[in-house]
């Protein structure tokens, strides 16, 4: 077994045979990640990349109350306004999606902004009944997406759900999540752990070859010809809106949208 640190906030990997176990931890802030855990997250999955022992990823959130809940907004307030941040972040999204073997996303709680577009770079899904989805970032932040993560989203949950999420700042329950083929499974919160582990194991079995390139083709189909919008991410981070949401949600009150 390899374990890595638990002080939160960070990510703690554990590895049992050919499992690897990858949790965030920041349970006070609903495991919103700082800059620091996107780049944990990113070193531990090129690590495991690397790994020829390993045949299954599982993620959670630590607490039981979040997947992840987003990015931690402090760190949005020094952020420099263009579109560095999308790339950045695109990066760290990529080292899931590109993961050689198969993933699972164990979800109790929220899996908002950040949390849902890990979720969507896993292979599988399975949350509790409770679990809710979406980007709420019409009503609370005002910043947007880049084309690569908006590609991958709508793949996994199609253009209409994605709208609904992202211009609607909906949240989306668990059991019409499961109904759409979003989530693989839907359990209660107690046979979760065992549901996954079954799930992981079944997994493990397989031939990994095969595996490998089924996943990596299809990350290929989804990711193909991606278009530029760098002049609509730059446009959104410089808007006064985007600075009025940071401000709007770390002062605890609603932000005065000016669309400017």
């Amino acid at each position: 077994m390899n374990l890595t640190s638990v002080t939160p906030p960070c990510l703690a990997l554990a590895i049992h045979g050919t499992i690897a176990r990858i949790t965030f931890n920041n349970p006070s802030a609903r495991n919103a990640l700082t800059w620091p855990m996107y780049e944990q997250l990113k070193s531990i999955c090129h690590s495991l990349a690397e790994n020829p022992n390993i045949r299954v990823a599982i993620f959670r959130g630590e607490g039981g109350k979040a997947f992840v809940s987003g990015s931690d907004i402090e760190q949005f307030v020094d952020l420099k306004k263009d579109e560095a941040y999308e790339v950045a972040v695109d990066r760290i999204f990529l080292s899931i999606q590109h993961l050689p073997f198969p993933t699972i996303a164990l979800i109790e709680g929220l899996a908002i902004g950040s949390g849902l577009i890990i979720a969507s770079a896993c292979d599988f899904r399975i949350s509790t009944p409770d679990a809710r989805f979406g980007i709420p970032i019409a009503k609370t932040l005002g910043n947007c997406l880049s084309p690569s993560n908006l590609s991958w989203i709508c793949a996994h949950l199609g253009v209409p759900t994605v709208k609904r999420m992202l211009l609607a700042a909906e949240l989306i329950a668990a059991p019409e999540l499961l109904e759409m083929g979003y989530l693989y499974l839907v359990t209660e919160s107690e046979k979760i752990a065992q549901t996954v582990e079954t799930l992981a194991n079944k997994l493990a079995s397989l031939a990994p070859i095969t595996q490998k390139a089924s996943k990596l083709a299809l990350a290929r189909l989804i990711e193909n010809n991606l278009p530029d919008c760098t002049p609509l991410m730059r446009e959104t981070y410089n808007s006064m809106d985007f600075a009025e949401g940071v401000n709007a949600f770390l002062a605890g009150r609603p932000p005065n949208w000016l669309g400017r």
